[in-house]
């Protein structure tokens, strides 16, 4: 694999260590940051996200990062919460998002035998090509961990069911987004993570 100079966002979110040794298991170290110029000259950004929008995007804003992001033209990763933060809006704390994607967050209907949040293994349907999921096939397996998630749309390269029908990978232009999380989804994480790294900037 080709040196890849990754900057991992700094937004309060948990699992950056594993995001790390996901990497590093792929040869690839990855630095964290919040300032606006290591960011954007990273090769690869990875806006990684765990627990409330509300949260997450007031991080982003004290350090201005929330206008900086949409304007990156490098690959970016948005992970679970961070892939939700790159859409329009989020129904939890009635959260105003980055607004690269036109579309609003809403929170999974809970049941009996169905509770929220969905944690666990679950299906991916892939619905076309994209760079991200080279190599993946339908019916592979990730690991999920949410309470919110996006509908199907144009920008949809993936989706899963729990309930309703979902998003479990985005792309719209050079921002990507996963639903699950690939540093706790084995060979499937690895791949989608290695893929990610060899999308040329």
């Amino acid at each position: 694999m080709n040196r890849r100079d990754v900057v991992i966002i700094e937004s309060g979110g948990a699992n950056i260590a594993s995001l790390q040794y996901a990497l590093e298991r792929l040869d690839v170290r990855a630095s964290l940051s919040a300032d606006a110029g290591r960011i954007r000259q990273a090769s690869h950004v990875i806006l990684p996200g765990v627990g409330a929008a509300g949260d997450a995007m007031r991080r982003l804003r004290a350090a201005a990062l929330d206008e900086l992001i949409p304007t990156l033209r490098q690959p970016l990763l948005g992970i679970c919460l961070g892939m939700q933060l790159l859409f329009e809006s989020s129904a939890e704390d009635h959260t105003a998002c980055l607004g690269i994607i036109p579309a609003r967050a809403e929170r999974l209907p809970a049941a009996a035998d169905r509770p929220v949040p969905h944690i666990g293994w679950n299906t991916l349907d892939t619905l076309g090509d994209s760079a991200l999921l080279e190599g993946l096939r339908a019916g592979d397996h990730a690991y999920f961990v949410h309470s919110y998630a996006l509908p199907v749309g144009a920008w949809t390269s993936a989706k899963t069911s729990y309930g309703q029908t979902f998003s479990a990978c985005v792309q719209q232009a050079n921002f990507f987004g996963v639903q699950f999380h690939p540093e706790r989804s084995a060979r499937v994480g690895a791949r989608l993570l290695r893929n990610f790294i060899e999308i040329n900037p």
